[in-house]
């Protein structure tokens, strides 16, 4: 029987979620948004593609979630975006309720599915849907690292003009500008790239991915980025799908490792049919491991915020 994943949200992340997974033919796919005629008509124009793309893959929109019955893995990409004149309070706030209520809908339909989430800011919402689901920390799962690492290898191929295969990164902590690039576990064909690369000229890189979503959203304008989150999302669902036990850096619930404790937190770990299989834990030079913490607070700074919300 082919697997089947469920999409919430069918914003440009969501759809170009769905239709990753469908082109790859990993899955069927159920897309779900509360906005009437969105998620079906973008289902059937991805369905109306399949022909040319040469996919099988079956694609349901639906403003309700009885059609993401028994999926696999439902990824979250529901939420709103930061707007002017909105706190960050504000953002948590709103973003809070939808994820209660997107979480509460997936768990009656979808008990034993794996949940990645996409919304902002994600290291929090990755809380509420633990909470909310009650599910192990093994099925709660945020995407952050695999997007903050490749736009880290992206900077990498662009500098040293090599191919983007060739170039492996590590991105560890929260999903925001006090994310931790790693360049000594960073490397060209197996060459660390602080041998490539002037220490300097390997800050400027590091500082560039921190600020890599907001150097695209002042370009946009009126709008954030969506292929590489997309493309994130749709790696670590791969993996899960297909056991692939990749080691890929994710939003993990942490229990004492790095120090850390009760906190999701962007650290790398093995994805296989079960969710989160281990976490991988590196020893972290002293400077290292003072930034992951610093990271770290400003996770527990949101998830304080929610404690105190109604």
């Amino acid at each position: 029987m082919k697997q089947k994943v469920t999409v919430v949200g069918a914003g440009n992340v969501g759809a170009t979620v769905a239709q990753r997974l469908a082109e790859k033919e990993l899955c069927d796919v159920v897309l779900i948004d509360i906005i009437e005629g969105v998620p079906q008509g973008k289902s059937l124009d991805l369905t109306e593609a399949a022909p040319i793309e040469k996919h099988d893959a079956h694609l349901t929109g639906a403003n309700f979630y009885e059609e993401s019955t028994k999926s696999d893995i439902v990824i979250i990409t529901a939420g709103i975006p930061r707007k002017p004149g909105m706190s960050r309070d504000d953002l948590l706030s709103t973003n809070r309720g939808i994820i209660k209520s997107v979480t509460r809908e997936v768990v009656k339909y979808s008990p034993n599915a794996i949940l990645i989430i996409v919304s902002n800011p994600l290291d929090a919402m990755c809380h509420v849907a633990m909470e909310e689901s009650g599910f192990p920390k093994q099925r709660v799962i945020g995407m952050a690292g695999v997007l903050d690492a490749a736009r880290f290898r992206a900077f990498l191929s662009m500098e040293l003009n090599v191919s983007v295969e060739n170039i492996q990164a590590l991105v560890l902590g929260g999903h925001g500008d006090t994310m931790v690039p790693l360049p000594r576990f960073s490397t060209v064909a197996g060459v660390p790239i602080t041998e490539l690369i002037s220490p300097e000229r390997i800050e400027e890189l590091v500082k560039r991915t921190r600020n890599g979503g907001a150097e695209i959203v002042g370009l946009l304008k009126t709008g954030s980025a969506y292929y590489a989150p997309a493309s994130a999302a749709v790696e670590m669902a791969e993996s899960i799908l297909k056991d692939k036990k990749k080691i890929l850096p994710c939003a993990a619930y942490l229990e004492g490792e790095y120090g850390i404790s009760k906190l999701f937190v962007g650290v790398p770990v093995v994805l296989g049919l079960r969710g989160i299989e281990q976490i991988i834990e590196l020893k972290l030079f002293a400077e290292e491991q003072q930034l992951l913490h610093k990271s770290a607070m400003a996770v527990q700074e949101l998830v304080d915020a929610m404690k105190k919300m109604p």
